[in-house]
């Protein structure tokens, strides 16, 4: 055999060393971004099932929504938050902050809006077809507690039902377990929760986005990579067999 020979029929077995390096690389590199986003997530975000029609339009009945973990030190207006208190229910439930500790809430205004600390709250999440309130109220948060609201406010059970005997309707910060990130489910409702931009003016603002979805591009983008990653060598063998 000449050294011409011999150097064509290296040629393919190299290709194939290198196709099988490439390979390896790339589903290492897929599994860590997998793994990493699926872990992370796991730690970061916890599944709940909405039993009721109380935050309609936003999130309905027996929608399956993805809520952060935070403490309830995070939550900014306009959060929507799960949470446990045994004033509400032995459940988790799920409402949306609308004033914190040192706020005034009063509903309603000459426009039919509520208020917070005297500034008009146009709610863009709740249906226009409906008054803030049935009823009017008013409050003062203390420190250290929430004011929270159901988006649909003709049949949600929330701190205007508390407001009974002297009580400001509040719930305290640490009841709060997570903030809702997402809609998981139904399909047809799938995607991002979005902050309200109402509350924007007021002091702290509303609160960014967490790492949902850059941990789902993570696990998304690594289940490519190892999928691809694992198809290279088989096809970069084929291909050196073929030119052989």
């Amino acid at each position: 055999m000449t050294q011409m020979e011999d150097e064509m029929s290296a040629a393919p077995r190299t290709r194939g060393r290198l196709g099988r390096v490439l390979s390896n690389a790339v589903v290492a590199l897929g599994c860590v971004l997998f793994l990493g986003g699926f872990v992370l997530a796991a730690f970061l975000y916890q599944p709940y099932l909405v039993p009721t029609d109380s935050m309609a339009p936003t999130v309905a009945a027996d929608d399956r929504v993805v809520a952060q973990r935070i403490d309830g030190r995070e939550v900014h207006r306009g959060d929507i938050v799960v949470f446990r208190d045994d004033a509400w229910s032995e459940l988790p439930m799920v409402k949306r902050v609308v004033g914190v500790g040192g706020d005034s809430v009063t509903c309603c205004d000459e426009d039919g809006l509520l208020r917070v600390n005297d500034v008009p709250i146009d709610e863009s999440y709740r249906d226009r077809g409906v008054p803030a309130s049935r009823h009017g109220f008013e409050a003062v948060v203390p420190d250290g507690e929430l004011f929270l609201l159901g988006d649909e406010r003709l049949d949600s059970v929330d701190s205007r039902a508390l407001l009974a005997d002297g009580r400001s309707g509040t719930v305290a910060e640490d009841a709060v377990v997570a903030r809702v990130e997402a809609i998981a489910w139904p399909p047809s409702r799938l995607g991002p929760v979005a902050r309200p931009g109402e509350f924007g003016d007021l002091p702290g603002g509303v609160s960014s986005p967490g790492p949902l979805n850059l941990l789902v591009i993570s696990t998304v983008t690594g289940a490519v990579l190892i999928l691809g990653g694992a198809a290279i060598g088989p096809l970069t063998a084929r291909s050196s067999r073929r030119k052989a």
